[in-house]
């Protein structure tokens, strides 16, 4: 079989373009808000009582509140790179890794919208980790960088120094009066590590945890969830503060605000994995005038949704090559949506991937396990660029409790679920089982269900030209940017380093 071009794979044609005329019509502002490792169901709009999110909820009750959206990638890097390009990871080429690099021939909505007179900035984590500009584009992916305020007060441990909020105000007096601004605000919560007892510290009661049935239910991994449920509550506080400087500047009536998280919590099962606590997202969407208070969708949404509805409500027309599609009007013609997984960690021997594909309908999720021989998580034999075994895990007491010697005796069925090899295929009823533990591909009675997805998969997968379904691997062969990381400045008074984007400084948090 021939091999791709760039530009075919990405699905970019000159004669297409990018964008078509500017429509005439207010064009709104548009505000992106992304939290860091945040699963669907911690949010006070969706339930949950061991959380404070009443920004959150305030942008659902305004708008909308959607209860079945799904990133493209649980990973940092491709998740975002699927927000901005409107594709599918198989799509991106080197951006669909973490620590990749992002490749000039890529169309993204930013960019799309800057060269249309909008104005476009960022503040906390933009597109990363990974170095945007190794393969020769010369713009940041989210825009302009505003991330020079900290925070006048003392901030717990583990918790970004910088003051988003602020950051924003200056993004907002920086800005041209005639031009309207799409704004990128990346917090760094809920992503580890954590201030190990915060949780408990601010009230927060260990028996009011959640434990997901893939996970041991013991005193450790319950005060471990407590003080990601923490990090949530800092996020929520900080978008009520950016929430509060737009409405001080008079924008609010006419700016579209999105509100949801680039993938799942850092938990085994959840994060890098395309189950549905690494995958389901949450996500609100407001726009005063536009967009009817009150509402609830059901309908599949994706990550990749996002581009497309951008352009649309800025009166653009989305690139033929992005497989998104708008927001704006439900859509209930789309009966699944898809995701995929290549490499997070360098955590196998030559920079080894997991390569996985998902179709998620609203009854089954099928996954797809390309090399099922590998180790999910890396395994423990391999030392991974975080420093440790098992190293598509985050580093926190979960881990600890999950990979400790004797746990596949003592917690024989998390580690099944967390640690263990597995099959080629596999099948969930996420009604039924929504912490998809019991895997019923191999169900007799499921074989129709089984074809049927694995078909129905395979079809888009070709459609969509990903090399994987044609026996191709160019991931393993991508440049980790390890170097080149996640943006400045954190509390680092924890022990274990992530990278600083401008300089390779030790700062506190891993992939």
């Amino acid at each position: 079989m021939n091999k791709l071009s760039r530009r075919e794979w990405l699905g970019v044609t000159a004669a297409a373009g990018a964008v078509s005329c500017v429509r005439k019509v207010e064009r709104p502002n548009i505000l992106f808000v992304l939290a860091d490792d945040q699963s669907w169901p911690h949010a006070g709009a969706y339930g949950a009582k061991q959380v404070a999110t009443p920004a959150f909820d305030l942008v659902a009750r305004d708008g909308i509140l959607f209860r079945n959206s799904f990133a493209a990638c649980p990973s940092c890097t491709p998740s975002r790179s699927a927000v901005l390009s409107g594709r599918n990871i198989w799509q991106q080429r080197e951006a669909g890794v973490l620590y990749g690099s992002m490749p000039v021939e890529l169309p993204l909505y930013t960019h799309l919208l800057e060269d249309a007179g909008y104005f476009v900035g960022y503040t906390g984590k933009g597109w990363a980790p990974g170095d945007w500009s190794a393969l020769g584009l010369k713009r940041n992916p989210c825009g302009r960088e505003f991330n020079s305020r900290k925070h006048a007060e003392a901030v717990p441990p583990g918790i970004d120094l910088r003051d988003y909020a602020a950051n924003f105000t200056d993004f907002l007096a920086a800005k041209p009066a005639d031009a309207p601004f799409c704004f990128w605000f990346g917090s760094t919560e809920p992503h580890r590590l954590y201030d190990k007892g915060r949780g408990a510290r601010l009230g927060k009661k260990i028996a009011d945890v959640n434990v997901p049935a893939f996970l041991p239910d013991t005193p450790e991994v319950r005060s471990d969830i407590l003080d990601y449920y923490s990090e949530i509550d800092w996020f929520d506080a900080q978008l009520a503060r950016v929430l509060k400087a737009l409405d001080a500047a008079g924008l609010a009536g006419n700016t579209l605000v999105v509100v949801t998280s680039d993938n799942g919590m850092p938990f085994p099962h959840a994060k890098v994995n395309l189950y549905d606590w690494g995958t389901h997202m949450p996500l609100a969407m407001r726009w005063p005038g536009r967009i009817a208070p009150g509402q609830v969708r059901d309908d599949l949404v994706s990550h990749v949704d996002f581009a497309p509805t951008f352009l649309e409500a800025a009166g653009l027309t989305a690139d033929t090559g992005m497989s998104g599609r708008s927001l704006l009007r439900p859509d209930a013609s789309r009966e699944a949506i898809f995701t995929g997984m290549e490499r997070h960690t360098m955590c196998r021997p030559d920079g080894g991937t997991y390569p996985m594909r998902a179709i998620r309908m609203k009854r089954f999720l099928y996954i797809r396990n390309f090399a099922p021989d590998r180790w999910p998580t890396g395994g423990p034999d391999f030392i991974s660029s975080n420093k440790q075994p098992h190293g598509d895990i985050d580093d926190g007491p979960v881990k600890a409790v999950i990979t400790q010697p004797d746990a596949e005796l003592k917690y024989p069925a998390a580690y099944r679920a967390c640690i263990a090899k597995r099959p080629a295929e596999e099948l969930y009823d996420v009604v039924t089982d929504p912490a998809q533990i019991n895997n019923l591909a191999a169900d007799p009675a499921q074989a129709v269900n089984v074809s049927r997805l694995r078909s129905r998969l395979e079809e888009y997968l070709r459609e969509t030209r990903d090399p994987r379904i044609e026996g191709l691997d160019p991931w393993q062969g991508y440049t980790y940017h390890q170097t080149v990381g996640y943006g400045a400045s954190f509390n680092n008074s924890l022990s274990q380093p992530k990278r600083d984007e401008a300089a390779g400084k030790a700062t506190h948090k891993p992939e």
